[in-house]
């Protein structure tokens, strides 16, 4: 549940965390290439007006996890090709950033055919 912008004027700290479950993902190549899914976690980041410090990939098997260290958190993807699957993490603090606008640009890029999603409000008031 999203919680309006006034609450985050008036909080010490603002942290959001979107995640979700990406299912029957369309994107097969994509979620094969660790290129690729770094392009899209940079791309992602910039949407959500994050600042991007740091991005890492490894080869699992068929999948491939990415991580970005980002100055307001780390956004991260992990992938499971053979079943079209993916795990997406987007934390950022800071009122000037949209983790949902970044968490959805991931999820149109992967093409699923359904989406778990799940929200948390990481604040300080």
């Amino acid at each position: 549940m999203e919680v309006g912008l006034a609450r985050y004027n008036e909080a010490k700290v603002v942290g959001r965390h979107v995640y979700g479950n990406l299912l029957n993902c369309n994107n097969r190549e994509a979620l094969r290439s660790p290129e690729l899914l770094e392009g899209i976690v940079r791309e992602a980041a910039e949407i959500g007006n994050m600042t991007v410090l740091d991005v890492k990939s490894w080869k699992i098997g068929e999948g491939v996890s990415v991580v970005a260290i980002i100055l307001e958190s780390h956004i991260t993807i992990h992938t499971w090709p053979e079943y079209g699957f993916a795990t997406v993490d987007v934390y950022s603090c800071g009122s000037h950033t949209d983790p949902h606008a970044a968490f959805n640009y991931i999820v149109e890029k992967l093409q699923p055919e359904k989406v778990e999603t799940g929200y948390f409000d990481r604040s300080l008031e």
